[in-house]
This record gives C-alpha cells, structure tokens and sequence, in this order.
C-alpha cells in the first residue's frame, strides 16, 4: 500500500515512490551486512599471552663501601665494558684506617725487632749458666731462672709475630675496601637505570645500595604470563612467536626455554611465568616492551574457513548450528569443525566455500573472537589478546 500523498500530487507520488525504493534498497543491504561468506585459507590454532621483554642477563651493580658518591662516569644507555671505571666514592674514612693500621704494623715489627735481640741476649745468658752449672760454678736456681727467661723471651718474640700478621691482614682488607671506592663495571654490557646521584651518600654498613644496572641487550627474555587453563599445553622446547606493539608486522621466532611452576594470581586470574629466549642484535627490543606472544599449537592449510562469531554451539565438542542464506532461502545445519583461531573455524563438514552463513542478531557489531563467541581452545583468554 502507497504511503498517504498530501500537497502537489506529482510531487507526493515521486516521493512516496523514492522512499519505497531506498526502504528496499536498505532492507537489502542490512540484510547483505549480515550474512557472511564460507572462504578457503590456513588457519591456525594457537596459546597467545601478552608477556614483558627484559635482559637475559644483567647485574646490579651496588656500593661495597661507604661514603659519598663523588663523581659517576657514565649515562643511562653507555655501552660499557668489564672493568670499566663506571663511579667513585669519597672513602677518606677508609684511607685513614688503612694508614693507621700500616703505622701499627711498622710498630709491631718495630717491637719485634726489640724482641728478637732480648731472645738472642737470653740465648747466649742461658748457654753461659749451663756451662758454668755443670762446672758447679753457679747454683741450679741462676740456671733456672735463665732457662725461664729464654722460655718468656720465645714467647713473647711469638706473640708479636702473631700481632703482626693480624694487623697485616686488616691492612689488606682495608686496601680492598678502599679499592671498592671505585666501582668497576662487572661485565659488558649497556648502563639501562642510574638509582644513585652524585653528592648522594651511600650507606654499605648492612646492605650493599644500589648504583646503577648493566644489562646484556643482545640476548633478551620474553616473559609471558600464561592462563592455568593453557599452561599444561606448553613444554620446554616447543616452538613460540611474537611481536610488540611497536612493530606489530615483525615477527620473532623462538622457543620455550622454562615454564616456571610457581604461579601469579591477578584479579582472581592464575597465570603461570614462561619464558623465552631471542637474540636481539639490532637492539630493536628494549626492556619493558610489550609482547605479544603466540604458541602455535595445530594448523591447516587449503581448508573452509567461517567465522565463529557466525555459529551457535549445538551442545556437544565440536558441533555447532549455522543458520545458510540458500537460493531456496534460509536453513539450518549442523558444522562440525576441527582447528580454531581466536576468529575463525576450519569447517570438517556442514558448509562449503562460497556459501553465506548467518551472523546471529549483534554480531556483525562484534569483533570476532569476542566475548560471545564459542571461542574453546585458542580463544580471548585473560593473558591473552
């Protein structure tokens, strides 16, 4: 039925006559935005997991002694190599100690050298009372009492040269300690944090503070955080890839060094720590980047492929029910599918390439692999993206 005309006929006919067209037109297309097309590709099922990017190797390096940071030699981002001069630290404090127990040791060898020639007197003193004792030239007590005075000059010669290693060994641990006034880089590496400024006083008495950190930038370590539900798929040696963010259309191969046993909880969320290994020759991955990682788990190649936003699950593993746009109209039909991506569907049978399934009322306003979707393995998880 023709809308009510009102005004010039002529007019109210070309437009109702329009607004009839456009409605069909409109029908038509809203109808075409909702159906999609069964294709043929690869698709392949994956782990994904959003993980951190740090150095594989690194240290941090601390103040073995105490004092003022007098001057640092370097910047965040210097290449340093091992045993380069990276600070100073003002260490007078240490310097005294060092030249007063040198001064003791100069007066303990000082006395021992006293001490040596009382032994060398007692020696020859108590030689001459043997002779003259057994000549019964002098009584038993006067030999006695220089054999006694032999004995304590022994004795004390003994306990100087003990004085004298102690206060030896000091000296050498308070020359190493003053040695630690100038902080050597302990391997090759990139200057990555400064935690430490000039004129800062650093207190090494009960725990080493920290300077700086030196990291090994060539050889990184992706630290993924895995779902519980997808952990026990992964192993040591499997194969992995990722990208970042920055550089979303570079993919970098690798493998799955560890799965470490201990967990996380975020949010109620038990997520497990694997970790995986790249080099990084052009220094392309930095710290802190994100990752996002993949761990492919089964693919197929030349095969129907459809949405999964476009099936309903049909209430046991592996089926699911497609609504099929045919010449004849529309029908329902049981899919059985095989290999899933967090989007799409290898169709095992029900639909083939070319025919046009269906999208369920919203969907076509989804992303798919979102929320709705019958995800199973390879889907959104927490973890993942």
């Amino acid at each position: 039925m023709l809308p009510k005309l009102s005004g010039s006929p002529r007019f109210a006919v070309t437009a109702a006559l329009a607004a009839l067209v456009l409605a069909a037109c409109g029908g038509e297309a809203a109808q075409a935005e909702r159906t999609v097309a069964v294709t043929t590709g690869a698709i392949e099922q994956t782990v994904s997991a959003l993980g951190k990017l740090e150095p594989r190797t690194y240290v941090d390096v601390g103040a073995q002694v105490s004092g003022q940071l007098d001057k640092v030699e370097v910047e965040i981002g210097d290449a340093v190599v091992k045993d380069q001069l990276l600070a100073e630290i003002d260490a007078r404090v240490t310097l005294s100690r060092v030249q007063a127990n040198e001064a003791r040791v100069n007066s303990l060898v000082a006395q021992r050298r006293e001490q040596a020639a009382q032994l060398e007197l007692a020696t020859r003193q108590h030689a001459r009372n043997v002779a003259l004792f057994e000549r019964k030239l002098i009584s038993a007590d006067v030999s006695e009492t220089s054999e006694a005075a032999l004995a304590s000059a022994k004795a004390r010669l003994g306990s100087l040269d003990a004085q004298i290693s102690e206060a030896r060994s000091t000296v050498e641990g308070d020359k190493s300690t003053l040695g630690y006034s100038k902080v050597l880089a302990p391997m090759a590496g990139t200057v990555v944090s400064l935690t430490a400024v000039e004129g800062q006083t650093l207190n090494a008495t009960q725990v080493s503070p920290i300077i700086m950190r030196i990291a090994d930038l060539e050889h990184m370590t992706v630290v993924a955080q895995v779902a519980e539900a997808d952990v026990g798929r992964l192993a040591p040696g499997m194969k992995a890839y990722f990208n970042t963010l920055g550089a979303p259309e570079r993919r970098w191969e690798t493998i799955v060094r560890q799965v470490q046993p201990t967990p996380t909880t975020l949010n109620d969320v038990v997520l497990f720590n694997v970790l995986l290994d790249v080099d990084n020759p052009d220094r392309a991955l930095l710290p802190g980047m994100t990752a996002q990682v993949f761990f492919p788990q089964d693919r197929a190649q030349d095969v129907p492929l459809v949405p999964l936003a476009a099936l309903e699950p049909a209430g046991r593993p592996g089926a699911f029910r497609a609504r099929v746009r045919t010449e004849r109209g529309e029908e329902s039909r049981d899919v059985v599918v095989g290999t899933r991506s967090r989007a799409m569907a290898q169709v095992v049978s029900g639909l083939k390439p070319g025919e046009r399934v269906i999208l369920p009322q919203g969907a076509e306003n989804q992303q798919w692999g979102g929320p709705r979707s019958p995800l199973g393995a390879g889907g959104n998880r927490r973890g993942g993206r």
